[in-house]
C-alpha cells in the first residue's frame, strides 16, 4: 500500500510532498512528488503530515497497571536492593488500557522499565504498543536500570536497612559490577583452560550484568540532582559502561559536562510538580539547555507519573522552554531510537524501517493537546484510520 500526497518528516529531512510504500511490516520505499500509480488500498494524506511513530524512552507502561494498586504494581522488587536479574518483560500486562491510549496519541514504541526503589532494579525492554503477547511486542531488551538519590534512600531507610545514604547506593552498585567482572573473568578462564580452572558457582545476578559489561546493553541511571548525574558518569567511566541518564532534572546545571562525556539524557517528567526535594531544580528550560550544549536528548513521561498520552504535550512544554520544534520532534523519534539502541527498526521513515507511522491533518501541531493523529500504523497494520475519538 501507499501513503501519498503527504508532507513527510523522515527524521533526516522534511519532504514537502512525498509518498511512502509499505509492504508487509516494513517501509519498502520513500519518494518525492506524486507516485505514477496508486494502488486501491492506498491512503491519501490530503496534504497532511506523516511522522514516524513517537517513542517514549522511559515509562513503566504495563508494569504499573492503570487503576489498580498493589495487585497491578510489579515495578519494584524492593525486598533486595540489587536485582539485575529482574526483567520487565516478565511483569508487563499488554492488556492494560494505557497501551490503547498510547496508540491513540501516535506513540508506537516505549521503553518499559523497573522502578527506582533499588540501586539496581533490573532489565529494561523496548516494546511496541500493539499486541496481545509481550514476546511478540518486544523489540529488544535494551539495558539495566540503576537508581541514585532519594528513592532507594527512602525505601530502605523506612526499613532501617542498607542503603540509606548516597555512599551506600553507589557502593552497592560498584560491588555488584565488580562481582560480575570477576565472574566473567572466571568464566573466561574456565572456557579457555578447563583442565586447570573450574567454572564459578552459577550466579544469576552476575549473569544478568555480563551483557552490560560487554557493552551489548546500556546502563540507564535514574538521577535528578546534578551531583547524582555526575555520580552516574563516574560509575560509567569506572566500568566503561554505555550509559544513559534518565530524568536529568538538573542537567542544565552541568550540561557542558554531560556533553563532554557524550552521555545522552532522557528528560522528564516535565509537566509535574516538584514533588520531592531532589526535583526542586525542575525547570522547563532543561531540555533546551542540554540540547543547546550538545547533549542528545529524548523526552519522556515516566508513565504513570504523567499519563503516556501526554508525551506530545511534554514536548510542547519543552518547546515553550526554548527547544526548537524540529528538535522536539527528534526528541520523540530519532533520538530515543538511537538512545535505546533500536534505531535500526524505529524512529525514522526510510526503506527497511518498521512501518510505524502516524498522520496529522494539514497544519496541525502534533504536540497540541487538542490534536490526535487521524491515522496510526504499527508494523504495517492500521491501528487507526478516522477522526479523533
Amino acid at each position: 500500500m501507499l501513503i501519498y500526497n503527504a508532507e513527510i518528516y523522515t527524521g533526516m529531512e522534511i519532504i514537502p510532498l512525498g509518498w511512502i510504500e509499505i509492504k508487509d511490516t516494513k517501509i519498502s520505499a520513500v519518494g518525492t512528488g506524486i507516485p505514477k500509480t496508486i494502488p486501491e488500498n492506498s491512503i491519501n494524506a490530503d496534504g497532511g503530515t506523516v511522522y514516524a511513530g513517537f517513542i517514549d524512552a522511559h515509562t513503566h507502561l504495563g508494569i504499573i497497571e492503570d487503576g489498580i494498586d498493589f495487585e497491578g504494581d510489579d515495578c519494584n522488587e524492593s525486598t533486595d536492593p540489587f536485582t539485575p536479574q529482574m526483567r520487565t518483560i516478565d511483569g508487563i500486562n499488554p492488556f492494560d488500557r494505557c497501551f490503547e491510549e498510547a496508540r491513540t496519541r501516535g506513540i508506537t514504541t516505549v521503553a518499559s522499565s523497573p522502578g527506582s526503589a533499588n540501586p539496581c532494579g533490573g532489565e529494561i525492554c523496548a516494546i511496541k504498543t500493539a499486541g496481545r503477547r509481550i514476546d511478540d511486542m518486544l523489540i529488544k531488551n535494551v539495558g539495566i536500570k540503576f537508581a541514585l538519590g532519594e528513592n532507594p534512600k527512602n525505601v530502605y531507610n523506612r526499613r532501617e536497612e542498607t542503603p540509606i545514604t548516597r555512599m551506600a547506593i553507589t557502593a552497592i552498585i560498584r560491588e555488584g559490577l565488580y562481582k560480575s567482572k570477576r565472574y566473567t573473568h572466571d568464566m573466561d578462564s574456565y572456557y579457555s583452560d578447563s583442565d586447570n580452572y573450574d567454572p564459578p558457582e552459577y550466579d544469576i545476578k552476575c549473569e544478568a550484568l555480563m551483557p552490560l559489561l560487554d557493552r551489548k546493553q546500556k546502563a540507564f541511571f535514574h538521577c535528578h540532582r546534578a551531583d547524582d548525574i555526575c555520580t552516574a558518569m563516574r560509575i560509567a567511566k569506572e566500568f566503561s559502561l554505555d550509559a544513559v541518564i534518565i530524568h536529568g532534572t538538573e542537567g542544565y546545571k552541568v550540561a557542558d559536562i554531560i556533553a563532554e562525556e557524550e552521555i545522552p539524557v532522557i528528560c522528564g517528567p516535565i509537566i509535574c510538580d516538584r514533588c520531592k526535594p531532589e526535583m526542586r531544580g525542575l525547570e522547563v528550560k532543561n531540555a533546551y539547555e542540554m540540547n543547546k550544549s550538545g547533549v542528545k536528548i529524548a523526552i519522556c513521561t515516566d508513565h504513570t507519573v504523567i499519563p503516556i498520552q501526554y508525551l506530545p504535550l511534554s514536548a510542547q512544554v519543552a518547546v515553550k522552554g526554548g527547544l526548537d520544534f524540529n528538535e522536539a520532534i527528534k526528541a520523540l523519534t530519532v533520538n530515543p531510537a538511537e538512545i535505546l539502541g533500536i534505531s535500526d527498526r524505529v524512529g525514522s521513515i526510510a526503506e527497511g524501517m518498521d512501518a510505524d507511522l502516524q498522520i496529522y491533518h494539514k497544519g496541525e501541531n502534533p504536540f497540541d493537546v487538542m490534536t490526535e493523529p487521524f491515522f496510526v500504523m504499527i508494523d504495517g497494520k492500521i491501528i487507526r484510520n478516522g477522526e479523533m475519538s
